[in-house]
């Protein structure tokens, strides 16, 4: 049965590409999890997390042990990382799938602990990713209180500390002073690390940003000081896309962000057209009133979709290589676009959202401009009942 046109098309070869590239920036012998959570931004972690492995990944990550499950029925064999950990009762899941858990909490610890006895795990066989808070103040491990956790890795645990890591909360501030700061607080938190007696095999810091800016050999330099392996996390980039950096953008993320292809493209069709006369008014509440004759172009998208409500009156979108405004409020299922002034238009018609059409594009800086919002949050605002397609 043909669909509701509204659907987004996924360019998995440009997703293997950009993660090819991004494995090239980073410094030599660096592991990269190609992070897929949030339905891989959006974008359907069941057509990019293979892609992602086609292109070499080795690990994927995920923020939950719900999206762990399906990352594991996507792809079999990589290593799969939960960043957002356990929650109680949840333990058992993650060892039967094969997920491996970043843990900071005491009862994340409890719950691995308490699920591997279960399952009659031997000591040092459940692999766990140790965070450490070093100054995002959202998730991780104080480095001042390191002791208790630490002694959690006894030779009796069935858990291993595979890897220690971090968020870095500022990547994206060219002076990089508080990447800087959050680095030596991590390197003293490995020290303890090691004091302890225990022997990670990873050091698991740094996303997009540090990646295109230039971090990667800081990391790796870091990790290589303490004996360990680097990893980095890529996800936005991976998707093709460079954060903006502050105060002003350094010439290798410039080149980054020219490099990387876009993954995604959102369309819909052209439903219904009709001409208006002068006065007539057009969507709810009548914050549109026509001042002249009009030619209107009815779309089977809306806010129930993703498409913002703010976006009504002053916003456009492509029809035939054109830029066609919206106007009126965005309802929930539909919106109207001017076409008074381009010749041709019918039924039919692809309209894009997201994407190029002839010599133009719109990003996701450009809806995430207009919505006072960031490009994250349009992708993952896409509904699930937009049809996601590889092409």
């Amino acid at each position: 049965m043909q669909t509701r046109p509204c659907w987004v098309e996924i360019r998995t070869h440009s997703l293997e590409e950009n993660y090819r590239f991004l494995q090239s920036l980073a410094a030599p012998h660096t592991e990269l999890l190609a992070i897929v959570k949030a339905d891989a931004y959006g974008h359907s972690l069941g057509l990019c997390a293979p892609a992602a492995v086609r292109a070499g990944a080795h690990w994927l990550g995920v923020t939950s042990v719900e999206e762990g499950i399906a990352a594991r029925a996507a792809c079999p064999e990589p290593r799969v990382l939960v960043i957002g950990g356990v929650f109680p009762g949840q333990g058992a899941a993650a060892l039967e799938h094969g997920l491996t858990a970043v843990a900071w909490e005491p009862y994340q610890f409890e719950e691995l602990e308490a699920a591997a006895r279960a399952a009659g795990a031997q000591p040092g066989t459940v692999p766990v990713h140790l965070e450490i808070d070093t100054g995002m103040s959202r998730q991780g491990v104080l480095p001042a209180g390191l002791a208790p956790v630490l002694a959690r890795f006894g030779a009796a645990s069935p858990l291993k500390l595979e890897a220690v890591m971090t968020h870095l909360y500022a990547s994206d501030e060219a002076n990089g002073a508080a990447t800087t700061t959050q680095l030596a607080r991590l390197e003293e938190a490995v020290r303890q690390v090691l004091a302890a007696g225990l022997k990670p095999e990873w050091l698991n810091v740094g996303a997009t940003a540090a990646l295109v800016g230039g971090d990667a050999e800081t990391i790796a330099a870091l990790a290589a000081r303490s004996g360990l392996k680097t990893m980095m996390r890529p996800g936005f980039a991976l998707y093709g896309l460079v954060p903006r950096f502050e105060p002003e953008e350094p010439a290798d993320v410039a080149a980054a962000r020219a490099r990387l292809q876009p993954v995604l493209s959102w369309k819909t069709k052209v439903v219904g057209l009709r001409f208006i006369p002068a006065g007539a008014v057009v969507g709810y509440n009548g914050t549109f009133v026509a001042t002249e004759p009009m030619r209107l172009a009815l779309l089977a998208v809306g806010y129930a979709d993703g498409l913002d409500r703010h976006l009504g009156n002053h916003f456009s979108l492509l029809v035939r290589g054109e830029r066609a405004p919206i106007i009126g409020r965005v309802s929930m299922d539909q919106t109207v676009v001017d076409v008074t002034d381009i010749p041709g238009v019918q039924v039919g018609d692809e309209i894009v959202i997201l994407g190029h059409q002839g010599k133009d594009a719109i990003t996701a800086f450009d809806l995430a401009d207009d919505t006072e919002t960031i490009p994250w949050e349009v992708f993952t605002r896409i509904a699930p009942r937009v049809r996601r397609v590889a092409v």
